[in-house]
């Protein structure tokens, strides 16, 4: 080539494949610090595009295992509430044979009823309230709409002819149809009246106590029945005897015309037997009634609270898979488990005999089976679940192993690679310099 200043093309060479070099090592050193053999798409285009895809099913399923996760914890809630709700209904077994015994006296079989609304009223409440992340899970579905209870059904038996559940005062509130809780007022208190200047002057007392005896207390009239508490008594002359509040219940409840009208009239010394007796009148519809004092009537009242009408099952999707095929999904039914829906609103075990304890017992055999079968259903579904979690990570393990090896960086050949590429470095460096040292020849031509 001759000795030539202008053009070092010697250098030039040594530039160009040190910059092919130190590009290289670039790469190499981004895909080491990145762990990934694909940083963009220029480096494996179409492995990238397959890998972008073995994604988007990894992350599916992965959602979709923990989606799986969840329907067994909401299958674990129902279960566990309805765990509960079967020891509930199996006391009420126990309760219902007890009192279908003979030895036992109506006071016993009222103590018995007492027991038994309580724990009706209790397994209504834990179909009401067990919820799921917001998603009531016992309530059933009304039409299209889950979870949502309506109580129109249950105003309008109430108020039928039949049932009758109204009051003579104009100070209550019928059942409403979105709450089903009803308000009703006490009618004007009876200070101070002696029994025979009173509607119930048809009792009978023996002796004078029935013009000496003052009563106090209160009234309520529920439909055809006129509830009547009679909370003391007093004597108009201290010297005469008068009848105590025990003995003027009885005489009452015993009168076969109390007021001479023929109206039915129920007497009682207690504001629990009271009401109580008004739920049971009204059993098949009303789960309870408590006395509250009303600041706006400025009266004690009485709140009552209705069994919700009965729902459709609810249908709980759970979707399974990363596509978005009906295959995708599991589906499960859950009963409205509520008293109502069990058959256990209206149970009644109380009663002079024994009658309508053993009729109960079926009743119960009926609402246990209910339970079993839903909890039996629940079961099934979680072992699918567990099933289809084990199916969903061994997928979402193999696809990972497929996409790592078109994406990630295999570390100990990159390595290689890099160590190659950082010697070529060094030795294009050197052979640079060497370049440019050859050309420092020509000053010897020139001294």
């Amino acid at each position: 080539m001759g000795m030539i200043v202008k053009h070092n093309l010697t250098a030039m060479n040594s530039n160009r494949m040190l910059g092919l070099t130190t590009a290289s090592q670039a790469k190499a050193t981004e895909k080491l610090s990145s762990g990934y053999k694909i940083n963009r798409a220029a480096d494996d285009a179409a492995g990238l595009a397959i890998s972008e895809k073995m994604r988007k099913q990894i992350r599916g399923l992965t959602q979709a295992s923990l989606n799986a996760q969840d329907g067994i914890s909401a299958v674990q809630t129902a279960d566990g509430a309805l765990n509960e709700v079967h020891d509930m209904v199996q006391r009420l077994t126990e309760l219902a044979v007890k009192a279908a015994n003979g030895t036992l006296s109506e006071s016993d079989r009222d103590a018995v009823q007492n027991e038994v609304d309580q724990l009706v009223a209790e397994i209504d409440r834990v179909s009401t309230t067990t919820k799921f992340n917001e998603t009531y899970l016992l309530r059933g579905a009304n039409g299209s709409v889950s979870g949502s209870l309506s109580y129109s059904k249950v105003a309008a038996s109430l108020t039928s002819n039949s049932i009758n559940f109204t009051q003579t005062s104009t100070n209550h509130i019928p059942p409403d149809p979105q709450t089903g809780t009803a308000r009703l007022v006490f009618d004007t208190p009876i200070p101070g009246t002696t029994l025979a200047k009173t509607k119930y002057s048809g009792i009978k007392l023996t002796g004078s106590t029935a013009t000496n005896t003052q009563i106090s207390g209160k009234q309520i009239t529920v439909g055809s029945t006129t509830y009547v508490l009679i909370e003391s008594t007093s004597a108009v002359n201290s010297k005469a005897d008068k009848a105590s509040a025990s003995a003027v219940v009885k005489a009452i409840n015993d009168a076969k015309d109390p007021d001479g009208k023929g109206t039915s009239i129920k007497a009682f010394t207690s504001m629990d037997s009271m009401i109580a007796a008004i739920r049971r009148q009204y059993s098949s519809e009303i789960k309870s009634v408590t006395s509250y004092y009303d600041d706006v009537l400025g009266t004690i009242a009485l709140k009552c609270e209705s069994f919700a009408d009965l729902n459709d099952a609810i249908d709980v999707s759970l979707h399974v898979g990363t596509d978005s095929s009906n295959d995708n999904k599991i589906y499960m039914n859950i009963s409205q488990l509520s008293a109502r829906g069990l058959g256990l609103n209206g149970l009644m075990m109380n009663g002079d005999d024994d009658d309508a304890a053993t009729q109960a017992i079926d009743i119960i055999a009926d609402a246990l089976q209910k339970v079993s079968n839903q909890r039996a259903s629940l079961g099934a579904i979680q072992n699918r679940l567990e099933h289809t979690i084990a199916n969903l990570d061994n997928v979402v393990e193999n696809t990972t192993s497929a996409e790592a090896s078109i994406r990630d960086t295999d570390m100990a050949t990159q390595m290689v690679e890099y160590s190659n590429n950082q010697i070529l470095a060094q030795a294009g460096q050197a052979m640079l310099a060497q370049s440019n040292q050859a050309t420092q020849g020509v000053l010897s031509l020139l001294q």
